[in-house]
């Protein structure tokens, strides 16, 4: 799924809309035992829960794709007879109606998922009368194509409030507020089937992770079935480690520097897109080529890539840059530099020492201090 198809999707969880047939949820403590359950129409709910839940299903859609939303495709191995690709495909044929395949979902997820405090599962089952849409993206309410039937997952984490004073109306007092749980927007979720150029497609999944490092693989393993995705952290590791592998000791400033420039001029061209670059690995060898690595410093770079991320993985952009600020460290020495800004930073061999020399004019702070500098200079 795409930023566009994400986001409509996330436009039926408020008022106006009523797609969403029903919800179940279970509250679970954190010695893994239930201790209360939820199966009613949603819309049986009052409007002020409504209202949270339709915040906490938002949530559940948020993030960046490939930092916190996931796009996981089933094989023909994935998916059959006793598989949690079938559990999830009755619990959507069901419509959440089946007490005994929801309860079976609830026990697998209790069984797999990794958290030792207090959480909330809600399923909900929603069928949205999906628009057509003309060439500009107008929708035409008129021109149904299909009904795209769903289940939507949240795992949501149960907080003790915190203790302190609140105004009592009706004593007219300042006195201790009562401690109470609640429920807090969603650590994890997924969306089955994904829809998919605004389609169902039921050998996908949009799995969602708050915490982009923290992914829950034997959960999405064992109750969704489908491959785990790679972090983004694992991914900026693994492009550090071919450019380590490949440049060996020639890992120069300049080429780095280059290479950097180079990223940031792609994701400039594609920031418009609706899906984020990626880079496969002969993109990736086409990219160290024209940010000057050597012939013979490739001749490795097919085994170096397998090695460091497998050979039909790809590697987001984002997930190199990072936040886009070109970094430079020393043990003692931090600096950061706007990409756009690389020809303000030098190297220099001076008096035997290397440094690196950066231009500045004006605007200089010191701890967030403007300072005034090289006043004697402008005296002389």
């Amino acid at each position: 799924m795409n930023k566009r198809e994400i986001s409509e999707i996330k436009k039926q969880f408020k008022k106006d809309n009523n797609a969403i047939t029903r919800i179940c949820g279970c509250y679970v403590d954190a010695e893994k035992q239930i201790k209360t359950s939820l199966k009613e129409a949603f819309f049986a709910l009052s409007e002020e829960e409504i209202f949270k839940y339709y915040e906490i299903f938002r949530k559940s859609l948020s993030g960046g794709i490939g930092k916190n939303l996931h796009n996981l495709e089933y094989s023909i191995h994935d998916e059959g007879e006793g598989s949690a690709h079938s559990l999830l495909m009755k619990l959507r044929e069901d419509k959440l109606t089946d007490d005994e395949v929801v309860d079976s979902f609830y026990n697998k997820v209790i069984e797999n998922y990794d958290y030792g405090e207090n959480y909330y599962i809600i399923l909900i089952h929603s069928a949205y009368d999906v628009p057509g849409k003309a060439a500009d993206h107008e929708e035409m309410f008129d021109a149904s194509e299909e009904v795209y039937n769903h289940i939507l997952c949240c795992i949501c984490p149960v907080k003790l409030s915190e203790p302190g004073l609140s105004y009592n109306e009706t004593t007219n007092l300042i006195e201790e507020r009562p401690r109470d749980w609640w429920v807090q927007p969603p650590m994890t979720g997924f969306l089955f089937p994904a829809f998919n150029d605004r389609s169902t497609d039921i050998h996908s999944i949009l799995y969602f992770s708050k915490n982009p490092e923290e992914l829950h693989y034997e959960f999405i393993d064992t109750c969704l079935g489908a491959p785990s995705p790679v972090s983004w952290s694992a991914q900026r590791e693994a492009f550090q480690e071919i450019l380590s592998d490949t440049l060996g000791e020639q890992c120069d400033y300049q080429i780095v520097r280059q290479i950097h420039e180079n990223l940031t001029e792609m994701s400039e061209e594609h920031k418009e897109d609706m899906e984020p670059l990626r880079l496969s690995k002969p993109e990736v060898k086409d990219l160290l080529e024209k940010s000057g690595v050597e012939p013979e410093q490739l001749e490795r770079f097919d085994t170096v890539y397998e090695e460091a991320a497998g050979e039909s993985t790809s590697i987001l952009v984002p997930a190199i840059t990072g936040s886009g600020k070109f970094a430079l460290k020393t043990p003692d020495v931090d600096i950061r530099v706007n990409p756009e800004r690389l020809d303000l930073v030098e190297t220099r061999f001076l008096e035997g020492r290397r440094f690196l020399v950066i231009a500045v004019e004006d605007n200089v702070e010191v701890n967030g201090l403007p300072v005034k500098m090289w006043e004697e200079e402008k005296s002389l």
